[in-house]
């Protein structure tokens, strides 16, 4: 059984709401509510699961909401680790919009980590038992830009995979500190990486393939939300469309995508095949309302309409 560890350093209480209409200054009286734990780790962990493997959750937690946070990752029946802090864990919230079909989301920062709570982090991933290490999410205010580079070292040094999937000088010093086998920027975040517009497809293949040659990373999968997907490693590129499908909610898709792929990885699949699980489990995550994520049984509908490789 594929086992894989996954690390979120700015968890959330994904919070999740439907109203018939939003408007200004008057109570708006919710029809569904759900309630989950959440940020980019956890809810990899959570799909992968679901899938089969095994995974376990290191996480930062602290305040009232961390304890409610962690009774959230009992209910999902989850492996943890918690890592104690000292300030408060973020609560994320989700509305949707029944009268336009739009969907209106708001993220806190997060508390701000002290140096000895990210070094306590570390120490503990240090201890790690996994094939894959996935990194996943922002850094919470205070983690040094650098953490995930840190973090790669160590682990490649024990034979871990390590996969990244975050934005901004996160996501670049620890793609240039090497030892990343898997990275998932969206188009977005590639953008920002790169500085460039990458407008045309070939633009975004060429920064991509710059981005394996540069760093060294094996696999580079660029998610760009409906127009589908495309994955960079030594022996070239491929994209695939995105599927067509109904979108109800955006929450955790690209979350969902590195699960797919990741667990396809870890079971032995092709680099091609791990790419199409990906996909059929990013597609399956805009199917679920709210922050509920990607289910197996959709995921395995959607696969045999993802273009072949």
């Amino acid at each position: 059984m594929p086992n894989i560890a996954t690390l979120t350093l700015n968890p959330t209480i994904d919070t999740a709401y439907e109203v018939e209409r939003v408007f200004p200054t008057h109570k708006m009286r919710t029809q569904k509510e759900q309630y989950d734990p959440g940020g980019g780790g956890i809810n990899v962990a959570r799909v992968f699961v679901r899938l089969g493997g095994n995974a376990r959750c290191y996480y930062l937690s602290g305040g009232a909401t961390g304890v409610a946070l962690d009774g959230l990752l009992d209910l999902h029946r989850l492996v943890k680790t918690r890592i104690p802090i000292a300030g408060p864990t973020r609560v994320s919230a989700s509305l949707y919009d029944r009268a336009s079909g739009q969907e209106y989301r708001v993220v806190p920062a997060g508390p701000t980590v002290s140096p000895e709570e990210w070094q306590d982090c570390l120490d503990r991933l240090a201890e790690a038992q996994c094939d894959f290490l996935v990194a996943s999410g922002s850094l919470a205010p205070g983690i040094p830009d650098d953490f995930y580079a840190r973090l790669a070292a160590n682990a490649a040094e024990r034979g871990i995979r390590v996969v990244l999937d975050s934005s901004g000088e996160a996501l670049r010093t620890g793609l240039n500190g090497g030892n990343i086998y898997l990275a998932k920027p969206s188009l977005g975040e590639l953008r920002q990486l790169t500085g460039q517009p990458l407008d045309t497809e070939g633009a975004i293949a060429d920064a991509a393939m710059a981005l394996v040659e540069t760093t060294g990373t094996e696999l580079i999968a660029v998610t760009m939300g409906h127009e589908g997907a495309l994955l960079a490693s030594r022996d070239g590129t491929i994209r695939l469309p995105a599927l067509p499908i109904t979108a109800q909610s955006a929450v955790g898709a690209g979350d969902c995508f590195v699960a797919g792929m990741v667990y396809a990885l870890a079971t032995g699949r092709s680099r091609g095949e791990a790419f199409r699980h990906g996909i059929a489990a990013g597609s399956a995550a805009v199917l679920t309302p709210g922050t509920d994520l990607a289910h197996p049984a959709d995921i395995a509908r959607l696969l045999p309409q993802v273009g072949a490789i």
